[in-house]
Formats: structure tokens, sequence, C-alpha cells
């Protein structure tokens, strides 16, 4: 057994990056905002995931739905119908994403500052 609180074990580390690198990115994030309100057609994602490839967002909603966060409903029409909606899973994400959202707005000045310091003092 080890004195190591749980979150900092390697293994914990290797399970937390692995999670994060899928809610954590641009797009993941975006499409689940997106649905957010309620179900969506891909068409519709695409519209409000804006500057999103198509190639891109299927890449995306098939992660999401991979580890749970999404369905995705096939309705047998001409041409046929797919909506994508949030699971529980995926409604959990949208209360840390928003609480992480609005931490980088209101630090965002300050991220800005650091980093304009940080490559003048490279410069140098």
């Amino acid at each position: 057994m080890t004195d190591q609180p749980a979150e900092h074990i390697a293994e914990n580390c290797v399970l937390v990056s692995d999670v994060l690198s899928r809610v954590g990115s641009k797009w993941s994030i975006l499409v689940i905002g997106a649905l957010g309100p309620g179900p969506r057609r891909f068409n519709e994602l695409k519209r409000e995931v804006q500057a999103v490839s198509q190639r891109m967002l299927t890449l995306t909603v098939r992660g999401l739905e991979r580890d749970g966060l999404i369905t995705r409903t096939v309705t047998p029409s001409i041409p046929p119908r797919v909506d994508y909606a949030l699971t529980d899973l995926g409604r959990s994400v949208l209360e840390p994403a928003s609480w992480l959202g609005r931490w980088a707005i209101n630090n965002r000045t300050a991220i800005e500052r650091a980093r304009h310091a940080f490559d003048a003092e490279a410069e140098r």
C-alpha cells in the first residue's frame, strides 16, 4: 500500500489523462456544450460548432459516442435522420466544463499578461 493520496498515483494520472484528452479537446467540449440544450442533428451541430470540418465533427461524435457521453439515434426515413444527444454521463460534464469556461474567461487577461512577459523574457 502506498502513502500517496489516490489522485497522485501514477495509474490514476494515466486514467485522468485519457479521459481529459476526450472531454478536454477543443471540438469535444464544443459538441458537448451544443448538445446541452437537447438533441441535435449532425448539420445542426456543424452550424453550432463553427469552423469544425465535417471529418473532424464525425471523428468527434464517434469518440464521444464510444466513451458513452453521447448517443446516436438513427430514424429510418428518406434521407435517414440521425440525432445526437447527451447521455447522463455526458450531461455530468456540463457543469465542470461551464466552471472551467468561466475560469478561463475570468483569467484570460492574467494569462495573456503572463504569456507576454514570458515571451519578452525569452527574446532577451
